[in-house]
């Protein structure tokens, strides 16, 4: 079958990615800052994160198929970790 779309790739933006988990888990990181928190933007349903929006200064650990180059950037000033799934 011809795939129209073969090229649509879900993205969500650096501002969304708090929206991803539970309020719960956001407080619970809060007052442990020994830990970072593991956003799986692959199991929300998206594949790459855009640098669009801020993002707090809290450490957090991104899993994503793509990252552009300003949300790479943004994750890392407020000390977090791009990772990349295949």
């Amino acid at each position: 079958h011809l795939i129209k779309h073969g090229k649509v790739i879900p993205s969500v933006n650096v501002d969304r990615l708090w929206a991803l988990v539970s309020e719960q888990t956001r407080q619970y990181y809060k007052e442990h800052t020994d830990k970072a928190p593991v956003i799986d933007v692959l199991k929300a349903g998206y594949m790459k994160v855009t640098g669009k929006g801020q993002l707090p200064e809290q450490p957090v650990i991104v899993k994503a198929r793509y990252f552009t180059k300003e949300a790479e950037v943004k994750i890392k000033e407020a000390g977090g970790v791009c990772v990349l799934c295949a």
